[in-house]
């Protein structure tokens, strides 16, 4: 009979001697029965079959032990299984989120993509060469508006004195150019000139174009004889261009698109063709 140490202990029977006295019959076969097992002589049964349930039928899941210890140990490995079980709910929680958020950050960059592709068409179709053309005329006509230009000349004015000299130029307003030829008469570079200016007057109608006998404007014989033909440049009564001998970098043989083209290289008068 199992002591009381026994069942304070709980320990697997089929493993445990009794420290009492057995008694062995001398029968070779009477003492095992089936499935492996033997009575002792306490009449206590010892199971020593590896595979045989233990005493009363019960087994625990990872352990054979069903004494106080046993249930200890069920009810930590039952706990230890809860808490697994909550990891793996938390992490595939945490993996759907992830998921849910990857995707709907990757159609905002969809969106922001698609967003930015339509503004860089609308940039590279603003920025065409027929918008900024058309563009700069717009704002080169508006300048001109607003500086005055809307003032319209379109002939070469004569000047016959010293005094008319000094009111086309001071009397003007601020913003007009103002383009004078000192020439001598009988010169070929200076008729040339003066025809050149004539066209250039009617296409540049906004710019104030005179003309001056070099013996009125007060030169001198060596300036009449080395510094003609000659243009001056005002505007807001201060001289901003001073050309003189223009054969040097026109020839002596020019016309009046050779002028024009010289007083925008200079920055005197702007080309038509961006505001008209």
């Amino acid at each position: 009979m199992a002591t009381l140490e026994d069942k304070l202990l709980g320990e697997k029977l089929q493993y445990y001697c009794s420290s009492s006295e057995e008694e062995d019959n001398g029968d070779d076969g009477d003492g095992d029965v089936a499935g492996g097992s033997r009575k002792s002589g306490g009449g206590l049964t010892i199971n020593t079959d590896p595979n045989a349930a233990p005493a009363g039928g019960f087994r625990s899941q990872g352990s054979m032990n069903t004494g106080p210890k046993g249930v200890v140990k069920d009810w930590q490995r039952f706990k230890q299984l809860e808490a697994e079980k909550r990891e793996e709910t938390e992490r595939q929680r945490m993996e759907l989120a992830k998921k849910l958020s990857m995707t709907t950050a990757t159609s905002a960059e969809d969106e922001e993509r698609k967003r930015q592709e339509e503004l860089d068409a609308e940039f590279a179709e603003l920025m065409s060469e027929d918008f900024l053309q058309q563009f700069q005329k717009q704002r080169m006509a508006e300048m001109l508006r607003q500086t005055g230009h809307n003032q319209q000349f379109g002939k070469v004015q004569q000047l016959g004195t010293h005094e008319e000299f000094l009111s086309c130029v001071e009397q003007e307003n601020k913003h007009t150019t103002i383009i004078i030829h000192i020439y001598e008469r009988g010169q070929p570079a200076c008729i040339t000139l003066n025809n050149c200016l004539d066209t250039l007057a009617s296409e540049y109608p906004s710019i104030k174009f005179a003309k001056i006998c070099s013996s009125v404007a007060g030169m001198s014989r060596d300036f009449r004889t080395k510094g003609l033909p000659a243009l001056l440049v005002y505007k807001a009564q201060a001289l901003i261009g001073n050309f003189v001998r223009l054969t040097d970098d026109l020839s002596d043989d020019f016309f009046a698109s050779d002028v024009e083209s010289f007083l925008i290289e200079n920055g005197i008068i702007v080309d038509k063709a961006l505001y008209n």
